[in-house]
């Protein structure tokens, strides 16, 4: 089993199939069939299934995901340490951050980037916070950035900061200037994402405790499409302020009475990092000053 043979599984496993994956690693779509089979041969499994032009995992190349990741992972920390060893850090720095979240990040790997310029770091979405723990027990990144809780005792957690909600209407709402008391919002159906475990349970959950019955017009899993949904006159929505505040041109922003809060932070696991894991772990650190986030 070779490093190039698992790269090659993963990309074609990210990329449902040989073609994307050849067109995202430069590699001729030969060579990663020839890889493919020879990597099935040895473990005597089947790997994909084709579906249609794609390809699909099959319940062996599932399993295989968690434990190549963290092959080519152990192999990129040997890398590093050796560069760290020899000078300057070099490396990877694998970043997951939920969507809403990535620009608070942002400045940290700024600031991480300034220090060490060798290393390379990439930044990857995490569509579901749920997933977050599993991202680094599977070793597809070494820190994740979410709304906490995040609840596992062999990761460690650090506080970034709080995010705070605000109320975007269609841009003929007619509303009073100033912020919105929950108690006292207009009678507007509301796009929201399908409940689940999110932020937006916890944001109707607060309206609810208000005394407030809202009613949904559209529930919709993608959250970028929830501005455009609003901006169409499909009905209100509450996203993070930084997003409201680039939409007041274009529609009814207000902030809310009390405020909807709620802290995220950066986890990982100190015993598995890498030595440039090690490094970033060490800045995010210093900026906790008395155990609270810095501002």
């Amino acid at each position: 089993m070779e490093r190039r043979e698992l790269a090659y599984f993963l990309s074609v496993a990210e990329h449902e199939g040989i073609n994307g994956a050849a067109a995202a690693l430069g590699v001729a779509q030969p060579t990663i069939s020839q890889a493919l089979r020879g990597l099935e041969r040895e473990l005597g499994v089947q790997l994909f299934v084709r579906v249609g032009r794609g390809m699909v995992l099959s319940a062996a190349g599932r399993s295989l995901v968690g434990p190549a990741r963290k092959i080519l992972r152990d192999i990129t920390a040997v890398q590093d340490m050796l560069g760290a060893l020899g000078g300057g850090l070099t490396g990877h720095l694998d970043i997951s951050a939920f969507p809403a979240l990535a620009p608070e990040v942002v400045p940290l790997v700024s600031e991480f980037r300034r220090a060490y310029p060798d290393v390379v770091v990439g930044f990857g979405e995490m569509v579901d916070e749920s997933t977050a723990t599993a991202l680094i027990r599977d070793g597809h990144s070494e820190f994740v950035v979410a709304h906490l809780p995040i609840d596992d005792p062999r990761l460690e957690v650090v506080e970034l900061g709080r995010q705070e909600y605000w109320l975007v209407y269609p841009p003929d709402t007619i509303l009073p200037e100033g912020s919105i008391p929950l108690s006292d919002l207009p009678d507007i159906p509301m796009v929201f994402a399908p409940q689940g475990p999110s932020v937006v349970d916890e944001i109707q959950e607060a309206i609810r405790g208000a005394g407030v019955r809202l009613h949904n017009s559209v529930l919709v899993d993608h959250r970028e499409a929830r501005i455009p949904m609003v901006l169409a006159g499909l009905g209100g929505t509450i996203i993070e302020r930084s997003q409201a505040e680039a939409v007041a041109d274009r529609a009814v922003v207000r902030s809310v009475q009390p405020p909807i809060t709620r802290s995220f932070g950066l986890a990982f696991d100190p015993a598995t990092l890498s030595p440039v894991g090690q490094a970033f772990a060490e800045l995010v650190r210093g900026r906790i000053v008395g155990g609270e986030p810095e501002n």
